[in-house]
């Protein structure tokens, strides 16, 4: 592997790189609760994005042609774009990898950072970012893959005053929330101008509200996303305790006919292509202050078709007392929903609740969501359960159609103390089929 300083260029060739299956792995670390977004600018000979779809971010994830992939979620640090360099249009020449932070943070609090550029699963070539080459710059281009006889790489590591939409406005894009400067109406003895590109919209839809609700469209054809992406976040703390960040992220399912479905990793995964239509992707056990844990769910986006009716979920967080006392509320738990480019966050901040300030508190509601057949409505909870209490999240349906969430559902262990639940669930009627 091929160690590159800040401002050196190569030849993709000299590094044992060919021009289809380049990945550029980016890999960032920044103080929580500052999140980093990554993107790649396709860029036309002049420098510029001449053509808006060609800026692959949390928004719009792929290039039209499929040539620029980003494989990981908005937030996410570790993040992998997968290209086709023979497969760009004739007019892209150069593809700029940026990341912006979003928070308090900025590049010089970076505490580890590189960006690797390989092919067929080895790494090639290594940029490490050095946070004393930084100061208060919101933003960074990273890497730089750009056509001159044959495809080239320079490691840019260029600091840039401003966040995405300031980066967006300097290669000549348009952000959709800024009114356009009125035009001037041209003489009709001219030809009209060209067009402009369209405008990009940066904006992640973030609620934080109970009863706060947006909407998110199911798309038809072959074209759809594939998956709907649940992921629930949390960071350490900083209690200088490493046994009590772990939490797990749990889905309570409300059927068409009103029966309620749990899914938890491991125990009870679900399944993605048969009942229920949703799986847990796993446990993980261990969160820090630079690197937050993320559990991911994913729900088959054809779900109410195929369960017959409409689908109530509820996404909570829950800490087992084995794990260690820890106030649930001080790990910021927030959960990210995908479909597509339609990225909703639901991030009620629980430490302004009184529950905030009891580690008897283990179940934390952060998102509720309904889905049919056209699309998902989903709002934030600031839903908690009692102290003491193992009851997990239920649903009913209402009278007027709406979505009902009580903390009284079945307690529920994983593992060696799967058996625990009976004695707890003794005067319980309510029962997960």
């Amino acid at each position: 592997m091929t160690p590159l300083a800040r401002g050196q260029k190569s030849t993709l060739s000299s590094l044992g790189v060919g021009i289809s299956g380049v990945k550029v792995q980016v890999t960032l670390r920044v103080p929580a609760p500052s999140t980093v977004d990554l993107s790649c600018f396709g860029l036309d000979a002049q420098g510029r994005l001449s053509d808006e779809r060609y800026f692959v971010f949390y928004n719009q994830p792929a290039s039209p042609c499929g040539s620029i992939q980003a494989k990981g979620t908005a937030g996410d640090v570790d993040q992998t774009f997968v290209l086709n360099l023979a497969g760009l249009p004739a007019g892209i020449k150069r593809l700029v990898f940026a990341a912006t932070i979003d928070g308090a943070a900025s590049m010089k609090d970076i505490s580890k950072g590189y960006v690797q550029v390989g092919d067929s699963g080895k790494t090639a070539a290594e940029f490490r970012l050095q946070p004393a080459d930084y100061a208060g710059e919101k933003a960074l281009m990273l890497i730089e893959l750009y056509w001159k006889d044959e495809w080239r790489l320079a490691a840019t590591g260029q600091g840039f005053n401003g966040g995405l939409a300031a980066l967006l406005k300097h290669f000549g894009g348009e952000v959709a929330e800024e009114k356009p400067k009125p035009a001037t109406a041209a003489p009709v003895s001219k030809p009209a101008p060209p067009p402009l590109p369209a405008k990009v919209s940066l904006s992640k839809i973030t609620l934080t509200k109970p009863g706060q609700t947006h909407r998110v469209s199911l798309e038809k054809g072959a074209g759809a996303p594939a998956k709907l992406i649940v992921k629930a976040s949390w960071t350490d703390n900083g209690d200088d305790s490493d046994s009590n960040d772990d939490l797990d992220l749990r889905v309570g399912m409300l059927l068409p006919d009103g029966r309620m479905k749990f899914i938890q990793a491991p125990d009870f995964a679900g399944s993605f292509d048969s009942m229920p239509f949703a799986r847990h992707l796993g446990d993980v056990t261990v969160a820090s202050l630079n690197a937050p844990a993320t559990e991911t769910v994913e729900v088959n986006p054809a779900i109410a078709q195929r369960m017959g009716g409409r689908v109530g979920m509820v996404f909570s967080v829950y800490s087992a007392v084995s794990n260690g006392a820890v106030s649930v509320a001080s790990l910021r738990p927030i959960m990210k929903m995908e479909y597509g480019n339609q990225v909703v966050e639901c991030a009620f901040d629980f430490m302004k609740i009184a529950a905030s300030k009891d580690d008897t508190v283990y179940s934390y509601v952060i998102g509720l969501a309904v889905i049919d057949a056209e699309g998902i409505t989903l709002e934030p909870s600031g839903l908690t359960s009692h102290p003491g209490s193992e009851n997990t999240p239920w649903l009913q349906w209402t009278a007027e159609g709406g979505l009902k969430a009580t903390m009284d559902g079945p307690a529920v262990f994983k593992g060696s103390l799967a058996s625990k639940a009976a004695s707890f669930n003794k005067n319980n009627p309510r029962r997960y089929i």
